[in-house]
């Protein structure tokens, strides 16, 4: 069997092996602690640089918008909803690969998850951390975003409205980023002792100690772990679905046209596991190259990656069939207005741009030649990226901006400020990718050992040294 490390033209026909032969345990532990361990290489200042300037628009964004308002961006009326919102749904749904990847993957045992679940829990993370900055400072005072949106006891009765599926959004993202904090850093345990004990340095020692809790490796630390990691999986599995339908409803409960279809859910949810994987692979393909880890995340990874894209990509075409068939259908003719203006409309040209990203672009991934070629899953699953929030800015944008009255018509276009706040998130985001492969395994350590003896269910035989 040949290793496909190559990647460019391994059969798909069950050659592929999730890891790639002659490896043991020891040299399985060796390699994938050898990134954190060893010297950072110079590529990695390059791209934390890079990433940390970007993160500094997200900052100077921050104090403008603090000083001025939310007036600093194109909001207006009656486009009320803009970057903000549009990029926090893009965020929040690239998120949604990493809970589905290792969470749902897990319950069903499958081994493939082993190599990408890790950078792609700490990618929702980090996704989620993104988000949480437009809907906070969307609310143009945040500091007092607490106060709306939790409920306290106080002396004047005020409450939030629980009706409102804004409320809904809170409490599910917040469960959302807590569930999916406890169960990256469970599955971290294991392998911060692993660093702990091949650390050279005395700071890294007492680092990867206190993180690693007391971890020894004995029977009983194996036990508690699999029942926390099964009990947190539980947890984290329903909500991977509820999050996105959750945010569904934020647009489906409106009165706005293009905002009533019953697809939303399932519709949300579909698009949020597409863009997340396309940006799990985004990653994936680059951190493989520069850490030398293609034995490691090996061409199946990817070719079954892609055939997720394109199970979750029809799926997201029928969504917009639907759409377009509901809006003749219902006979209601400001739905029908809506899509007209969505298609022939000023933004027509990104609804197009979404058709052949989403939908048409995909298609190729049907070619086996397509899904063993390494450069083309990358070109792809950038333009699923890029798509997905074309996705975004067509529901919101071009719903809001000609809706029940004529006289209330308007263009939304955004500023500079929308544009550095959305940069400046993409750095926050790289920025914490950058630092999370440097001090932590981006690979999970002990679960390869157990694939690379052959026994996916001894666990404990893996060790922790």
């Amino acid at each position: 069997m040949r290793r496909s490390g190559g990647g460019s033209d391994v059969s798909e026909r069950g050659s592929s092996p999730v890891i790639a032969p002659g490896y043991t345990p020891a040299t399985v532990t060796d390699k994938i602690s050898a990134v954190v361990l060893n010297k950072t290489p110079k590529w990695w200042f390059l791209g934390f640089a890079v990433s940390f300037m970007a993160m500094q628009l997200l900052l100077i964004s921050m104090a403008k918008l603090l000083l001025v308002g939310v007036g600093v961006w194109g909001i207006n009326i009656p486009v009320g909803w803009g970057f903000d919102i549009i990029n926090f749904v893009w965020w929040i749904g690239i998120g949604h690969a990493g809970t589905l990847i290792s969470a749902i993957l897990l319950l069903l045992r499958q081994k493939w998850r082993t190599s990408i679940n890790r950078f792609a829990e700490a990618m929702t993370l980090f996704a989620v951390a993104a988000a949480g900055q437009f809907v906070l400072f969307h609310t143009g005072r945040q500091w007092l975003a607490a106060y709306w949106l939790f409920p306290y006891p106080n002396t004047m009765g005020l409450w939030p409205q629980f009706r409102s599926p804004l409320m809904w959004d809170v409490f599910a993202v917040s469960t959302y980023a807590t569930i999916s904090a406890l169960f990256w850093y469970v599955g971290l345990i294991p392998d911060l002792a692993t660093l702990r004990d091949r650390s050279k340095h005395l700071a890294g020692k007492i680092a990867y100690g206190m993180l690693a809790m007391g971890w020894r490796g004995s029977a009983r630390h194996w036990h508690n772990y699999e029942v926390a990691s099964l009990l947190l999986a539980g947890l984290a599995t329903p909500l991977v679905v509820s999050v996105h339908t959750v945010v569904s409803f934020d647009f489906s409960v409106g009165i706005i046209p293009g905002w009533h279809a019953t697809i939303f859910p399932p519709y949300f949810v579909a698009g949020a596991i597409y863009s997340g994987f396309a940006m799990v692979m985004t990653l994936s393909i680059p951190l493989r190259k520069l850490f030398g880890l293609e034995d490691f995340i090996t061409m199946r990874h990817l070719q079954n990656m892609a055939k997720v894209m394109l199970a979750t990509g029809l799926i997201v075409a029928y969504g917009y069939a639907i759409e377009i068939f509901m809006a003749w259908y219902s006979g209601n003719g400001f739905e029908q207005f809506m899509m007209k203006n969505r298609i022939m409309g000023p933004y027509g040209w990104i609804w197009f741009a979404l058709i052949l990203c989403n939908v048409l672009t995909p298609q190729l991934l049907w070619l086996r030649k397509v899904r063993n070629s390494v450069a083309t899953l990358f070109v792809i699953s950038i333009v699923v990226n890029i798509g997905m929030w074309f996705e975004r800015f067509v529901i919101i944008v071009t719903s809001l901006h000609r809706d029940f009255l004529p006289s209330s018509w308007d263009m939304y276009t955004p500023t500079k400020w929308d544009w550095s706040f959305y940069i400046g998130s993409l750095g926050l985001f790289f920025s914490l990718m950058f630092l999370f492969i440097r001090f932590l395994p981006v690979i999970s350590i002990f679960e390869m050992r157990t694939i690379a003896k052959g026994d996916p269910e001894d666990k404990a035989a893996g060790g922790h040294a």
